[in-house]
This record gives C-alpha cells, sequence and structure tokens, in this order.
C-alpha cells in the first residue's frame, strides 16, 4: 500500500459563499467525512501559501487587490462576479488550498509519501493570471507545477484535469508556457466556454470536450485516445490532477453520466504514467453524496493501485 498524505485545514470551511451557492463549506464536510473511513493516511495541515508562491502565476497587483477586498465581518460578502464571492476567511481558504498542493509537491520530493490528495476549497482552475472567476481566486495546480519547476528544477511538469469544467486558468498558462503541459477532459459547451479540441497551445495542451449525456465508456476512451499518448509523450516527472467529480451523472451542474468507477480508471491510468509520483487537488463535484463516493474512491485508488510502468495506455 502506497503512502498516502490527506492535506487539508479547517480554514477552508471559513470560504461561506451565500446561502444557496452550490460551492459551499458543506463540500468539503462531505468529503472529510468519507475520508474518515480510511486508515494508514498521513494527515496533514495544509500551510498558508506566501505571496511569493501566488505571483509565480498571478501578477503581485491582483493578488494584492484580491486581498483588499476581503470582507472584514462575518456575514459580510464581496461578490467578484455573478459566481464568485469573497466571504471573511476566504483569503486564508485559498492561501491554504494553494500551501496543500505546495505541501504535496515538497513531500513527494523529500520522499515523506508517494502521492497525496489535497482537501481543500475554494478551486481554483478558473482563475486566470489576472481574473478571479467560476467560484476561484488562485489557480493552485498552474501555481503548484510552477513552484516543482522552479523550487526543484523538474522539466516535466503536467496538470490534467478531469473537472466536468474546462480548466481555462490552467490553459492560460499552457499557451503562454511552452514548458508546462496541461490537458483537459471536460463537457463542451458549458461554462466557461473554452477547451475547444482546437486549441492546442504550443503542442503542449490538450483539450477533450466530450457531449452532454456522454457515458463513462466514451469518457474513457476519449481519454485513452487522446490525455494518454500525450501525456506519455511529455513523460511527466510528477503529475497535478485538478481532481473535480462534477462529471457524475447526479450532479446538478453539468450533463456527463459517469460513475465512480469511471474515475477510479481515471486514476489508475494517471499514475501508471506518473509512475505513482502524484499530486491531487480537489476542485469541483456539487451533489454531496455524488462527491463524497467519488473522493473516497479516488484516494482508495491512490492508496491501493500498484502503478504500471509503460505510459498507462492500457485500454478502457
Amino acid at each position: 500500500m502506497a503512502k498516502i498524505a490527506l492535506i487539508t485545514h479547517p480554514a477552508c470551511f471559513e470560504h461561506r459563499p451565500p446561502a444557496g451557492h452550490p460551492e459551499s463549506p458543506e463540500r468539503l464536510a462531505a468529503v472529510l467525512t468519507a475520508l474518515s473511513g480510511l486508515d494508514d493516511l498521513i494527515r496533514l495541515d495544509a500551510p498558508c501559501a506566501e505571496k511569493a508562491d501566488l505571483v509565480r502565476l498571478h501578477p503581485i497587483d491582483h493578488v494584492e487587490r484580491l486581498m483588499a477586498l476581503e470582507p472584514k465581518q462575518t456575514g459580510q460578502k464581496q461578490q467578484l462576479d455573478p459566481d464568485t464571492y469573497m466571504s471573511a476567511g476566504s483569503i486564508e481558504a485559498a492561501l491554504r488550498a494553494v500551501g496543500a498542493v505546495k505541501a504535496g509537491i515538497d513531500g513527494l520530493m523529500a520522499g515523506q509519501f508517494e502521492r497525496a490528495f489535497c482537501a481543500t476549497r475554494p478551486p481554483g482552475h478558473h482563475a486566470e493570471a489576472r481574473k478571479a472567476m467560476g467560484f476561484c481566486l488562485w489557480n493552485s495546480a498552474a501555481i503548484g507545477a510552477l513552484y516543482a519547476r522552479a523550487h526543484y528544477g523538474l522539466e516535466r511538469v503536467a496538470v490534467v484535469d478531469f473537472d466536468v469544467h474546462h480548466g481555462n486558468g490552467s490553459q492560460e498558462l499552457a499557451e503562454l508556457d511552452a514548458e508546462f503541459f496541461c490537458a483537459s477532459i471536460h463537457q463542451g459547451g458549458i461554462y466557461p466556454g473554452t477547451g475547444h479540441a482546437a486549441e492546442t497551445g504550443q503542442g503542449n495542451l490538450v483539450n477533450v470536450p466530450m457531449p452532454s449525456g456522454a457515458d463513462g465508456s466514451a469518457w474513457r476512451a476519449a481519454f485513452a485516445e487522446t490525455i494518454l499518448p500525450a501525456l506519455a509523450a511529455y513523460r511527466p516527472q510528477i503529475i497535478i490532477v485538478s481532481a473535480g467529480f462534477d462529471g457524475h451523472r447526479l450532479d446538478p451542474l453539468a450533463g456527463l453520466n459517469l460513475e465512480v468507477d469511471d474515475y477510479v480508471w481515471a486514476t489508475e491510468r494517471l499514475l501508471d504514467v506518473a509512475e505513482g509520483k502524484l499530486v491531487s487537488t480537489l476542485e469541483g463535484g456539487y451533489h454531496l453524496q455524488a462527491l463524497a463516493a467519488c473522493a473516497f474512491a479516488h484516494v482508495r485508488t491512490l492508496q491501493t493501485y500498484k502503478a504500471r510502468s509503460g505510459g498507462g495506455l492500457a485500454g478502457v
């Protein structure tokens, strides 16, 4: 059984959009309750990221502007766009989310554990360099990739995003940085409207939009035919997964028909390509029971699956 870190922090409950918002603290509670049934996890508190971490991706003026917008009183909200809010506590929660990915990379590189799951919120993959959007303030996965390259000298760091919504923030980085590899499989035609198959960056970007109603068989086939060969050719030294579970058939915010086993399969294939070295961070998932079941299966797979070498090109 692999050594797995679960990295989280109570501060991540204190990001509180208005009542009824789908990105609620109850999401994290559901995930952590499910994961409490797993033994032998290395449980770590997520540290706060520093401004120096954030500015690897986000300009300092943007970072400081967001920090200044945080409401000071409990119950007050600051609306950044139609979907994205800040409350008292949002900044620390978002800093912990970035810090969790950074801690996961540090632990892998130090040999403290082999894989990590960051159970944090708010999510991050929609956050662009100068724009908070789509429930996201700062892009934890992309910042983590830049940190791994700069701090450890890794040359090939990949972000793979299987959230049902396209990770436009991570794509923005790939379009600007040819050394960074990003792949996303998502439902086409929904928020944020990006991620078309023709968007390939400088050959370092793979987008796989799926039609509404697609089931696990079609999703697995598309993943295996497009993402896995490109990822294997890139030969990542570490993979950071933007793990959104809102493609599940019960999720209210999208229209794919995935099951828990589809996320198990994807986790196994990514571990094969990464030869076991992987940091995963929670993105979407808005049906609480489905989210809990998917997150449990994902982390259980991280624990128990023995990665195969050879690129992870096993069939669907």
